[in-house]
């Protein structure tokens, strides 16, 4: 049996569930349908994170990520409000424990201003009035940043997209995209959709979807794996909001930070390592298929070649608790290997080129009855509904045109 749609979406995380809401809200007569692989919506990265709503600070302005996390924040607060998703403004600091990192701090402020983000540089007094227990000689502050509950938000998202008419199948893989002048054709394990336009958002297989409805793409989904370590609860109070470190020039991974999550946990990390699998079931799960395609991708090779020395890095810290403790340590110095133990883990969907460069912004392809987003790292759950809205226009200017 075929089933009949207008449009179709291909991935159940927060930045699917959030298209199609949107769409369902501008167009309530609109057949909406969202399909999952998996057994329960935004298992994926939409879950694995922690939870941070990110105000803006670390993004190029005029990028994408400038511009729609800022809107992105906004817009998600109005619907927390509205739907009783437990939103808390804890702040960051952004700790700076060399005089060598100020530079790159006067950058990341400069660079908050100029996005509208409301950020206050700090000398080492006001860094221990905002964080009483770290040690930095400057640092930042912004009071926008908040944590959330993203799994949450989905849930409600895929109540909303019901009630409105829409539907949510789970355990249903999309296996192919056929896009015909009429329409798209999307062979699933459930059977046949036909559509008048299909939108996919499928993390860490976006590039695959993508090449299977005919896209020709000289970039590729490189999967790095993020583990975070937890602070032991009687230790949380080490931590008010949210610390980060000035990051490293020429990566778009943050450093390891500390996080006060919406349930009074701390979470220190993530780090980034390169994933054996793009889904697994533990941190060192093994696919054969995902990990000879990695190897053989010249940009890789590339990355390793110039970031060598980091890449030692994230792997021993990955290895040895003590490492990554100590790396804490230069700006949260209470903290010891008695105080924490291994936490989640997530696998973090990055489209590399094939010179080796990590693509640092959201990356939005479409072709005439097609819209792929083909990278969405952090702040993806932070700009959900922003970049829903953008898809929404893109995808109803379809069905029109």
């Amino acid at each position: 049996m075929t089933t009949r749609l207008d449009v179709a979406v291909v991935g159940a995380g927060i930045v699917g569930l959030a298209t199609a809401f949107r769409l369902l809200e501008a167009r309530p007569d609109l057949r909406v349908g969202v399909y999952e692989r998996a057994a329960e919506v935004a298992t994926g990265q939409s879950s694995r994170n922690s939870g941070v709503l990110h105000a803006g600070v670390y993004y190029p302005p005029g990028s994408a990520k400038a511009r729609w996390c800022r809107e992105g924040k906004e817009q998600f607060e109005r619907f927390a409000e509205e739907h009783d998703i437990p939103v808390l403004r804890t702040g960051k600091l952004i700790a700076a424990v060399h005089r060598r990192e100020l530079p790159g701090l006067r950058r990341l402020v400069d660079r908050a201003r100029t996005n509208g983000v409301e950020i206050v540089e700090l000398d080492a007094a006001g860094v221990h009035e905002h964080e009483p227990h770290v040690t930095a000689v400057a640092g930042a502050w912004t009071p926008e940043t908040a944590v959330t509950d993203f799994a949450v938000a989905c849930r409600r998202l895929v109540e909303l997209i019901e009630e409105r008419g829409g539907t949510v199948t789970t355990s249903c893989e999309v296996l192919d995209i056929d896009e015909r002048d009429d329409g798209v054709r999307l062979r699933t394990a459930a059977g046949d959709v036909e559509a008048a336009a299909a939108v996919v958002c499928a993390g860490v297989c976006s590039d695959r979807m993508a090449r299977r409805s005919g896209f020709e793409l000289s970039e590729q989904i490189v999967p790095f794996r993020g583990s975070w370590l937890r602070l032991a609860d009687d230790k949380t109070h080490l931590v008010r909001g949210s610390i980060y470190p000035v990051p490293l020039a020429g990566l778009p991974f943050l450093g390891v930070h500390l996080t006060r999550r919406i349930d009074g946990q701390v979470w220190i990390g993530p780090n980034a390592m390169l994933a054996l699998a793009r889904q697994g079931d533990d941190p060192w799960s093994v696919n054969a298929r995902d990990l000879v395609e990695t190897l053989r991708f010249p940009g890789l090779w590339r990355l390793g070649r110039r970031h060598l020395g980091a890449a030692l890095g994230e792997l021993w810290r990955d290895r040895l608790i003590a490492a990554n403790v100590r790396e804490v340590q230069r700006y949260v110095p209470e903290i010891t290997v008695q105080d924490v133990e291994r936490g989640p883990w997530g696998v973090r969907a990055q489209l590399m080129s094939r010179d080796g460069d990590l693509v640092d912004d959201f990356v939005v392809r479409d072709s005439a009855r097609v819209v792929h987003v083909l990278n969405a790292p952090s702040p993806a759950a932070t700009s959900s509904l922003a970049i829903g809205a953008d898809i929404r226009d893109r995808t109803l200017a379809r069905l029109t045109g």
